[in-house]
């Protein structure tokens, strides 16, 4: 698909240019376009090329064709740019990868088998660009552009700006660097990218790559397989190294995480590169030398592990296991380090892709000479490179060549060639053929395929291959399928590679690990290493982590107060049912003793006699009350009310008897609410006696009616009103969340506390507020007629009153939360008892003893005389 170029030349179009500026430098193939234009628009663009574009290392022709990326270079030369001319085209320089050779081959014979088929793809052609990135990003920039826009340096499009894609998918690249950058250029034309060797767990991300495939598994099934595979053996305890790479650092930070949730723990994990000091190599070669972690997991490439071996080498090590990642572990080369043996790792599955080897070794004299990369390729292979050296004269013979290009013996990375090639063929497929009715199947080579179709098709390809199953995930990763490599020595002396077993991500958890043969470990043994910080813990004790350390190094400590340990190496104690107590061994549950607030104990009954002693001088008062109901000092306080007040306090008495005895259902309910309502009706009351004072007092004031607007009746509908607000919370407590009978198991370790919890704080808290708020507005009410004539009101016990019970409460709260089990009961019933006392002392102790000690003050003309004077003053 070629890059479509603006419409027109705007200043806000300044930033696209330095963008194309920079491509231009980086050996990017922008494009500049010159066009007509006219009141209706863009007419006609005609597009240049800016830079020069480099020819594939392999191309073929063919009704479709696939782009295919690969390292098979490591350097590029560099060039100063002096920013006054175009700079030289990018170039590859450097060592030959001959491996990474073998993968670009591998997708040629992969594209040629297809066109021979008969049931993928017939009568259809399929091309192939195979380019050179050189393992860096500006050169994989590059070709992303080239792959984009094609070779042509000029071409017209039309007026929409839409061309025509030169590739309709991409093969490659091997390293995940490169292809992040390729798919930042790549990604919004939609053209789809099926890496064979990226593994970075990034690319899984769609929101970012949306048009990424690949057909090896990423590093996070790579790192969860590892992790699995530890844990399998036992091991808590192992050291870690890595490649300082995004490879190794992403690689080993998902497998850090997965170790994590299978509890292991890793006492060191150090990083480095080949291009360290060799100091820095020495020091992680005497980190793993002076651990006490058994087991080590590299996740190296291959060429720093190389050089951490060599380092290891160098001076005695103790034996070590190593667990290997799969860049490493099935290397060939790797063998040649004796103190390796016992390696297990994972690797991808080995392969036999049949007629490959022929393809590789079909290397004529002719073919030779007509590919610059092979002509390199063989001058460097049988070494008659140069003036001096020999010169290759075609008489060289390859099949005797031992290198890694021709060796097909553990084909792992490309076979992922090979299923890349072949899911792109079958996403064409799908899009130009049909069956037929006779099970023939026709192809439309002239239709017109873009890469967004066969992005799609992608996405749902699902086929066989040599035994082999591809297909995609949503994350475009396909199944993730190890095998375990073991390194064992066999009779001969030789260490070979051995498949022990395999890892299929795609099964439940506990069947994902399947180890098929017998593991030979290190030191050539057959018995399982042990890798753990700390030894198992016995019966009775529980294990207790070491400061500083990580979870897997700790002490055994005897389990808690409340808790025993059943079992070895247990990592908690058990808590004991809520009826049971542990003994002294910590080995056994025995029962608990239940306690509550009895009527039998001494606080219990000395609370009870409080509360029946109050009830009964609030009802002997109501008696010398009705007994004297006609006397001047009952009739003046508003005799109705006073008996009202008299009977509500001996509720308030008496309902704090429901707080003693064992908690039930109902005792819980009734506790609560009986107490609001009673609490509110004495309390509205006192209000009703506060408020007729002060109406009293005002009617006294000439032109004054005021007291028709307050009489007897309007006295009982306030009291009624303002019960009836309690009745309804309390009601609504009741209903959503009434109080319940619990089981305190938190005050006291060795007892259960029996208690009522309040259900709803809200419902509990908004019963003890309203009280307060009446109980505020009373005080405040006779507050204000506190100065009122005192033989005609009784204001100022009133004000008291209220402050002693306001008092009472205020205390209550931090005394509420703070006292223990059955104390906080004690507390409530006490606060209860206290101010109700308050209020029986003050509102009618001075009356009872006018009228029992002083009946002579107990007539009218007393009460007016007295009224007269306080008038005066």
């Amino acid at each position: 698909m070629k890059l479509s170029p603006a419409p027109a030349l705007d200043p806000s179009l300044a930033g696209s240019l330095v963008l194309l500026h920079l491509a231009v430098v980086t050996g990017g193939l922008a494009l500049l376009s010159s066009a007509s234009v006219s009141a209706s628009g863009l007419e006609s663009v005609r597009c240049r090329l800016q830079g020069t574009p480099r020819p594939p290392a392999f191309s073929q022709d063919g009704d479709f064709v696939i782009g295919g990326v690969f390292s098979i270079h490591y350097y590029m030369h560099t060039v100063d740019h002096s920013y006054t001319s175009l700079p030289e085209p990018l170039q590859c320089t450097g060592r030959m990868d001959s491996r990474e050779l073998r993968f670009s081959r591998a997708m040629i014979f992969a594209v040629e088998e297809i066109n021979n088929s008969s049931d993928l793809l017939p009568g259809v052609t399929l091309g192939y660009q195979v380019h050179d990135s050189c393992n860096l990003v500006p050169m994989a920039v590059k070709v992303a552009f080239q792959l984009a826009n094609g070779l042509d340096p000029m071409f017209d499009t039309g007026e929409q700006c839409s061309g025509s894609a030169t590739v309709t998918a991409i093969v490659g690249e091997s390293a995940s660097t490169p292809t992040i950058s390729m798919l930042r250029i790549i990604g919004p034309f939609g053209i789809p990218q099926v890496s064979h060797s990226s593994t970075c767990a990034c690319l899984s991300d769609k929101k970012q790559y949306p048009t990424f495939f690949r057909t090896i598994p990423s590093d996070q099934f790579q790192a969860a397989a590892l992790a699995h595979l530890i844990r399998h053996f036992g091991w808590t305890w192992i050291g870690a190294v890595r490649s300082d790479s995004d490879y190794g650092n992403n690689g080993m930070a998902a497998f850090l995480k997965a170790a994590q949730e299978e509890g292991i723990c890793v006492e060191y994990s150090e990083a480095f590169s080949l291009t360290n000091p060799i100091s820095r190599v020495q020091r992680v070669a005497d980190v793993i030398r002076s651990s006490t972690a058994q087991v080590v997991v590299a996740f190296v490439s291959s060429w720093d592990m190389r050089l951490l071996l060599r380092e290891m080498e160098r001076l005695p090590s103790p034996p070590r296991q190593w667990i290997g990642s799969e860049s490493w572990v099935t290397e060939p080369e790797m063998l040649r380090f004796g103190l390796c043996a016992g390696t297990i790792g994972i690797g991808i599955q080995r392969s036999v892709i049949p007629g490959l080897r022929d393809f590789l070794l079909d290397l004529s004299p002719q073919k030779v000479s007509n590919s610059p990369l092979l002509t390199e390729f063989w001058e460097a292979a049988f070494g008659c490179v140069g003036v001096e050296e020999k010169v290759c004269d075609g008489s060289e013979d390859i099949q005797q060549l031992q290198t890694p290009y021709t060796d097909t013996s553990h084909l792992r990375v490309t076979n992922m060639v090979y299923k890349a090639v072949y899911a792109i063929a079958h996403a064409i497929h799908s899009i130009v053929c049909e069956e037929r009715e006779n099970s023939t199947v026709k192809c439309d080579k002239n239709l017109n395929v873009k890469p967004t179709q066969v992005l799609e098709r992608l996405r749902r390809v699902n086929f066989s291959r040599n035994g082999y199953e591809v297909s995609f995930d949503a994350n475009g990763d396909p199944v993730a399928t190890y095998e375990l490599v073991n390194w064992q020595i066999q009779e001969s002396g030789k260490m070979e590679f051995v498949t022990v077993g395999r890892y299929d991500a795609s099964l439940p958890p506990d069947q994902r690990l399947d180890i098929e043969r017998e593991i030979t470990w290190v030191k050539n043994s057959t018995q399982v290493p042990v890798s753990v910080c700390s030894e198992s813990c016995p019966p009775g004790t529980r294990k207790a982590v070491q400061k500083g350390k990580p979870v897997c190094c700790y002490d055994c400590i005897q389990c808690a107060e409340g808790e025993i340990s059943d079992n070895t190496d247990s990592s908690d104690c058990l808590i004991c049912p809520e009826e049971y107590w542990p003994n002294a061994e910590r080995d056994l549950c025995i029962l608990k003793p239940v306690e509550f607030l009895s009527f039998h104990e001494v606080l219990g009954i000395i609370l009870t006699a409080c509360s029946v002693g109050g009830a009964c001088l609030a009802i002997a008062t109501a008696a010398v009350f009705y007994h004297h109901r006609n006397s001047a000092i009952v009739r003046a306080n508003n005799s109705e009310l006073s008996f009202l007040l008299l009977f509500s306090l001996a509720l308030c008495f008496l309902c704090s008897l429901t707080f003693i005895g064992r908690p039930s259902e109902w005792s819980c309910m009734l506790r609560h609410t009986a107490f609001g309502i009673t609490f509110v009706l004495c309390i509205s009351c006192v209000l009703g006696k506060t408020i007729v004072v002060l109406m009293a007092f005002r009617a006294t004031l000439p032109a004054s009616n005021v007291m028709k607007w307050f009489g007897p009746q309007q006295q009982r509908l306030t009291v009624v009103s303002f019960t009836f607000v309690q009745a309804l919370i309390c009601t609504l407590w009741l209903v959503l969340s009434p109080p319940f009978p619990i089981k305190n198991l938190t005050t006291y370790k060795e007892k259960i506390i029996l208690e009522c919890d309040v259900g709803s704080a809200i419902g509990f808290w908004a019963v003890l507020g309203y009280i307060g708020l009446l109980a505020l507005l009373c005080f405040v009410l006779a507050f204000l007629a506190r100065k009122l004539p005192d033989n005609f009101n009784e204001a100022k016990f009133i004000t008291f009153s209220m402050l002693i019970f306001c008092a009472v409460w205020i205390t209550f709260i931090p005394a509420y939360f703070s006292s223990p089990g059955k104390l906080t009961v004690a507390v409530e019933i006490f606060a209860i008892i206290t101010s109700s006392f308050g209020l029986f002392f003050l509102l009618f102790v001075p009356k009872c003893f006018i009228i029992l000690f002083r009946p002579e003050k107990n007539t009218k003309k007393h009460l007016m005389e007295k009224t007269s004077n306080d008038k005066r003053y």
